[in-house]
């Protein structure tokens, strides 16, 4: 990714203004154990369009806050065994499946301090790309899974800045 846009998503995530009821949510990018960021790197490879309607997501769902968010296809919440997750899904250059993986960062303001989060967050994990018309492998959703059991056990979280 190049500075300004690393930049650009850090300024995003870590301003910490008035009250929390007033702001949109923080956007916060999981860093993994070895110093990586899967969701940048996955976001560094997509089409320069494709990033930036990722953004634009993002910031559309933080703004909302994200349960008030009606979705319009592009956000959405996962069922059976990625209860619990959302996706942000795109449709890029012959037809090719973009999907960008996060996690509600909610709670008393005591629990997201002992998170290391100033107020609410969407936590973007990782993401994938599939050919149109394909599922993932129940490998590959084992992965995002385990990715985010990494974040979540966290205290404070592991994140980008």
């Amino acid at each position: 990714m190049s500075p300004r846009r690393r930049d650009q998503r850090a300024a995003r995530s870590t301003s910490s203004p008035p009250p929390a009821e007033q702001l949109p949510w923080a956007i916060v990018y999981y860093k993994a154990p070895d110093g990586t960021v899967p969701a940048l790197e996955f976001l560094d490879n997509c089409p320069g369009k494709i990033d930036a309607e990722f953004t634009a997501v993002l910031d559309a769902v933080a703004a909302a806050p994200p349960p008030r968010f009606s979705g319009g296809g592009k956000w959405e919440a996962m069922h059976g065994p990625m209860g619990g997750w959302h996706e942000i899904r795109l449709t890029g250059p012959g037809r090719e499946q973009f999907r960008l993986f996060c996690l509600l960062e909610n709670g008393a303001h005591g629990e997201l301090t002992r998170r290391g989060l100033q107020r609410p967050a969407i936590a973007v994990i990782t993401g994938m790309r599939k050919l149109w018309r394909t599922t993932f492998s129940e490998r590959d959703c084992q992965r995002v899974r385990e990715l985010g059991d990494e974040h979540l056990g966290n205290y404070p979280r592991r994140i980008a800045t």
